[in-house]
């Protein structure tokens, strides 16, 4: 593997500090968004999501339109792909960040924080997605990606909008007013998120990261001879790439999701005891260790199944207008909804902390 540029690196750790600081002062989770939203009535949080959404695909597609960053090269636009492995992996992964109370991005700010249920979400994420990714369940993956893949010419909303006549600066432009002013509406329409300025401005500063990752892999990394992987902000497989670099890091290089994961943990870190935030926390039951590491196990394989996250597909993804994204955000909702929904959750999670 070649070695990222060193700008890349400096640009996925500047970039992981600050989502880290963000993350940790705001609140900023789907996890805790949909659970207030669906059980609560309280959508907040949701519409701080929707905002972050709504400026990654602005800010994304406005480096596409300006031809600073090929999304075709990254691996959300690739033809490609099957759609009932993308599914099932979101289902996966949408049941389990319930379980586990957490997303793999929230998880690794509380760890930030000193939560050290984190530290077993994070560290079973990474070895089962390294599981399914290269290990004792990449021949099932692999096999079911074989049988159920198939190749489309038009992968994305843009696409589409140009097989229909439309230029390729307008259908971006229709495509990003389309998703991007329905995502504004479904915020800013609710009054209790526009008197919540402080969840604006995440929203607003989170959704900003998404396209300042696909600068700085796409254009700060685009050297001819060594080139950086095209991608953005991402957790699950980095977090794989992580426990293994850790181990390993002898004769490796650093990667971009490596660099964003450490300062994802630093930004938290450092803002807790700014904050006066930092505390050591660890699991009240046996039970609710063995729901959170059921809740790791079914992230960690479901994120590599449909790679990807809440933050990864839901946000970097789903900036790309890509309909394989689309799917992954549809199973990581549904997920999310059935696992809210079960009578088991109701007892369990009450009370629970993340």
């Amino acid at each position: 593997m070649n070695a990222v540029p060193t700008i890349v690196i400096l640009a996925a750790f500047l970039i992981g500090l600050a989502f880290g600081a963000i993350d940790l002062l705001s609140g900023f989770c789907l996890t805790s968004g949909l659970r207030n939203w669906w059980t609560k009535g309280d959508g907040v949080l949701v519409r701080s999501f929707a905002l972050a959404l709504a400026v990654a695909i602005a800010g994304t597609q406005g480096l596409a339109a300006a031809g600073l960053v090929d999304l075709g090269q990254s691996i959300y636009l690739q033809p490609s792909f099957s759609a009932a492995l993308i599914l099932f992996g979101g289902l996966l992964f949408g049941y389990g960040m319930v379980a586990a109370n957490a997303c793999v991005s929230r998880a690794l700010v509380l760890l930030g924080r000193g939560n050290l249920r984190s530290l077993v979400v994070v560290g079973i994420v990474g070895v089962t997605a390294q599981m399914t990714l290269k290990g004792l369940i990449a021949p099932a993956r692999l096999a079911f990606l074989h049988w159920s893949q198939s190749t489309l010419s038009i992968v994305s909303l843009p696409d589409l909008l140009s097989a229909h006549g439309l230029d390729t600066l307008p259908a971006r432009l229709a495509a990003t007013v389309l998703i991007g002013g329905a995502l504004l509406i479904f915020a800013l329409t609710h009054a209790p998120f526009r008197r919540s300025y402080g969840q604006i401005a995440a929203g607003v500063a989170i959704g900003l990261l998404i396209p300042a990752g696909w600068f700085a892999t796409g254009y700060l990394g685009a050297d001819p001879f060594n080139p950086a992987p095209v991608t953005s902000l991402t957790f699950v497989a980095p977090s794989a790439d992580s426990v293994q670099y850790v181990m390993f890091s002898t004769g490796t290089s650093l990667s971009f999701g490596v660099a964003v994961v450490a300062g994802v943990v630093l930004g938290s870190f450092a803002t807790a005891l700014i904050t006066r935030r930092f505390a050591w926390e660890g699991y009240g039951s046996a039970q609710h260790m063995l729901r959170s590491i059921g809740g790791a196990v079914l992230m960690g394989s479901g994120g590599a199944m449909a790679y990807g996250c809440t933050i990864g597909q839901g946000l970097s993804g789903l900036s790309t207008l890509a309909f394989p994204s689309m799917v992954a955000a549809t199973g990581i909702l549904l997920g999310a909804a059935a696992a809210l929904r079960s009578p088991v959750r109701i007892n369990a999670l009450a009370n629970a902390q993340p």
